[in-house]
């Protein structure tokens, strides 16, 4: 095993120069390759249907194998290992939260949601709710969490691409965040949904076969020994026993242990109400097929979770901490580090093409994520706030995908400005800040839309926009943003709320808004269509007519 040092850290600079454009070529292939997928699925992209939805021709396996790219993501990847590789086991308190998610994603929400609507999430609660007040508040917080989420995809960029090339300055950091945006536009201005779904169903393959095929070389230095991996890994991590045991990163003060609980609602609660992951429900022709993709994708993913496990603790075994957290301060870049390391270390022909192939496989990850993200952002701009509010439901097809591919561009920019900022965060934190603002504005109002049949404008109003503020609010005003030791604005210190994570507070109160908001409101909840709805909902009756109302 070759000692890690600083040439480690520059994978791709002065100790690997001569496999540079070995490095270079592999990771440009994938780029290639995806974007004539895109080209190739945007020549079938001809009517709305097919952008937002894919027409709603996958089967129940290609959209579980896509909703997995879309769900592992550089979160997944990056982040978790970083952490677990950092922190031990309460690192790898991120993959249970990730994963134990979709058993509620897939009880109250999968079949329910694509029985009942027809491209967003706004289709659903505008059913029974007056139109244009309930799709505007739906397409913000769409936009809002959406761009959250994308903040976790640019940073991860940032610090992969950087590691890749050998980049240090900042400014080199923002213009490989700024390519990830320009790439995220092409690929859904030109391949909408029916070229995301296939980006992220190759992505998912990559991901899973790098994932094993790293996995497989780590335990292969400790003789497929889980428990000398994991006691090398307490070992070399300085930390000893207490690497192994919960409390290393959640246990350390009263405050630390609240912002863990706060983490771990907002992680099982936030899936169900993230915009991305909705809207593939729509993308299969029944709701037998959209449960089969959810039982599909909780394989899948489970499988990859499982794996994260020998990738954070075998970086942890296999590099310092302190060589980690010199490439990262957040620890985003170990998982790249560790193929390094298992492929022959720095300089060496195998370590250069597995670095290659992993952080190819990872951008890849990234890329087939911000597409999802991206087009779940400007499909409800345009078909929830511009053809349903703007226009009251007159726009033309033509002047929908018009404003969709507009969306794109606009949320494209606005994230590369904000990911810029993020670069050096953890990614799987960032991506738990989405999860906490979906959990907060999103699911409150889906669950009382679906199953409260007092459930009244206002209500959806107060819980949308009360869940969607606080949990903004806090995360504006947390360590973060500022006064941390990894915060987004350095040198400033204006936070006030102390945990990392609003969960705590926001999801309960978006709950508790929309309750009290229905229990005030003046207006009499139609319960005509909520018993519509319910049986839709059930069985699926009229689903293509659902918002035509």
């Amino acid at each position: 095993m070759s000692t890690p040092a600083a040439p480690l850290l520059l994978a791709a600079g002065d100790a690997t120069t001569e496999h540079r454009p070995l490095i270079i070529g592999l990771f440009a292939a994938f780029v290639i390759a995806t974007l004539a997928i895109t080209v190739w699925a945007g020549r079938q992209t001809r009517s709305t249907a097919d952008f937002y939805a894919g027409g709603g021709q996958f089967t129940g396996f290609q959209n579980g194998l896509a909703i997995s790219g879309d769900y592992m993501s550089a979160a997944s990847f990056l982040g978790i290992s970083g952490a677990i590789a950092l922190f031990g086991y309460d690192g790898f308190l991120y993959s249970i939260g990730f994963l134990v998610a979709w058993l509620v994603a897939l009880l109250l929400v999968a079949e329910p949601l694509r029985n009942s609507g027809r491209f967003t999430m706004g289709d659903v609660l505008a059913y029974r709710m007056r139109q244009r007040p309930v799709r505007t508040a739906a397409g913000t917080s769409t936009i809002v969490v959406s761009i959250f989420y994308l903040l976790a995809q640019m940073a991860g960029a940032g610090v992969l691409v950087s590691l890749l090339l050998g980049i240090k300055s900042d400014g080199g950091k923002i213009a490989i965040v700024a390519l990830v945006g320009v790439l995220m536009i092409v690929y859904v201005t030109i391949g909408g949904m029916k070229g995301t779904t296939w980006v992220q169903m190759v992505k998912a393959v990559l991901l899973i076969v790098g994932t094993l095929l790293i996995t497989f070389l780590i335990l292969l230095k400790f003789d497929f020994n889980l428990s000398s991996l994991l006691g090398a890994a307490a070992d070399n991590s300085g930390a000893g026993a207490a690497f192994l045991e919960p409390g290393l990163k959640y246990g350390v003060s009263a405050t630390s242990k609240l912002d863990f609980l706060s983490l771990g609602i907002a992680l099982v609660l936030g899936t169900a109400g993230l915009p991305h992951i909705l809207i593939r429900f729509y993308t299969v022709p029944t709701a037998k097929a959209a449960r089969k993709s959810v039982n599909w994708a909780i394989g899948i993913i489970g499988a990859f979770y499982l794996m994260t496990i020998v990738l954070g603790f075998g970086a942890a075994a296999l590099l310092s901490s302190k060589t980690i957290r010199e490439s990262n301060p957040s620890g985003n870049t170990a998982a790249p580090l560790t193929a390094l390391e298992v492929g022959g270390g720095a300089g060496s022909t195998g370590g250069a093409i597995l670095l290659a192939v992993i952080s190819a496989v990872a951008f890849a990850t990234i890329l087939a994520v911000v597409a999802g993200l991206t087009l779940a952002s400007s499909s409800s701009f345009a078909h929830d706030i511009y053809a349903n509010v703007i226009k009251r439901g007159k726009a033309t097809e033509k002047q929908e995908m018009r404003a969709a591919r507009l969306a794109t561009v606009l949320v494209g920019v606005v994230s590369i400005g904000l990911g810029a900022l993020a670069r050096d965060l953890n990614v799987a934190g960032l991506v738990a800040l989405a999860f906490a603002v979906a959990a907060s504005a999103n699911l409150p109002t889906i669950l009382y839309s679906l199953f409260w049949k007092r459930f009244t404008t206002q209500g959806a109003l107060w819980s949308i926009y009360g869940g969607l503020v606080s949990s903004v609010v806090l995360v504006l005003f947390s360590p973060v943003v500022s006064g941390g030791k990894n915060s987004m604005f350095k040198g400033v210190d204006f936070h006030w709320f102390p945990l990392e994570n609003p969960g705590l507070v926001s999801i309960p109160l978006g709950f508790l808004l929309g309750w009290l908001g229905s229990l005030l409101s003046k207006e009499e909840p139609d319960r005509g269509k909520y018993a519509e709805l319910e049986v839709k909902s059930l069985t699926g009756v009229g689903t293509a007519a659902a918002v035509e109302h």
